[in-house]
């Protein structure tokens, strides 16, 4: 079965953020909610969304600080939902790190649009071919080239690789990973760190830059740095 996409929704105000949630689910998204700043950061470390939705005006740490932190390791798209409509306020908003602003009161239908829209540049249509910095990874021939080398990978090297590339940016946790490439697996194995390991060594074996860098105490992204 195809994973939902997942919307952190966080909102301090609960009527709002409960409606966002069911609007959210009844448009096919899985969703996560929190009601402050710092619950919100340990759901996201937590969940790793494919989207969040955020408020500025935040219990215990507000909305831009929030979003600052999130930048730092995540290239996850931040929709602003803020009662903040100043000039300044959305230049503060879209600098912290956020992806997109939208004013309250809002139309549901134009927030549930923007997030399609948002997941669609970082969810691509499937092609025959992915490319990163200098990776290129030909799908339909099971090939992959850095630099113009050719890269030789086992079957499950390739998976492995291919759901990284398709989400460049976005960090997955070892969790993550090994129920998407090794969903036999139960937990309990080092076979995701293991297998990290013979990706770098095949993908900068020709002294090239690192593409896969770990997230200390999260998990894994490919990005170019």
């Amino acid at each position: 079965m195809e994973r939902k996409p997942l919307v952190l929704v966080i909102e301090d105000e609960k009527d709002i953020a409960r409606f966002i949630e069911l609007e959210l689910a009844a448009e096919g998204y899985a969703t996560e909610v929190a009601f402050d700043g710092v619950t919100g950061l340990s759901k996201f470390r937590e969940v790793n969304p494919d989207l969040v939705i955020l408020d500025l005006m935040l219990p215990v740490l507000d909305g831009l600080e929030v979003a600052r932190r999130i930048r730092k390791t995540s290239n996850t798209p931040i929709i602003i939902l803020t009662a903040k409509d100043g000039i300044q306020d959305k230049v503060e908003g879209l600098d912290s790190g956020a992806d997109d602003y939208l004013i309250k009161p809002f139309s549901i239908e134009e927030l549930l649009a923007r997030v399609r829209a948002h997941l669609r540049r970082v969810n691509p249509a499937v092609t025959g071919e992915v490319r990163v910095a200098d990776l290129v990874m030909n799908l339909d021939g099971r090939e992959i080239f850095r630099g113009g080398r050719r890269v030789e990978l086992s079957a499950k090297e390739f998976e492995l690789l291919e759901l990284l590339a398709r989400n460049p940016g976005k960090v997955f946790s070892r969790f993550e990973i090994e129920e998407k490439v090794w969903p036999e697996y139960t937990g309990g194995s080092n076979v995701v760190d293991v297998y990290i390991g013979y990706l770098r060594r095949k993908l900068e074996e020709g002294g090239e830059r690192r593409l896969i860098h770990t997230v200390r105490g999260v998990g894994y992204v490919l990005r170019e740095e």
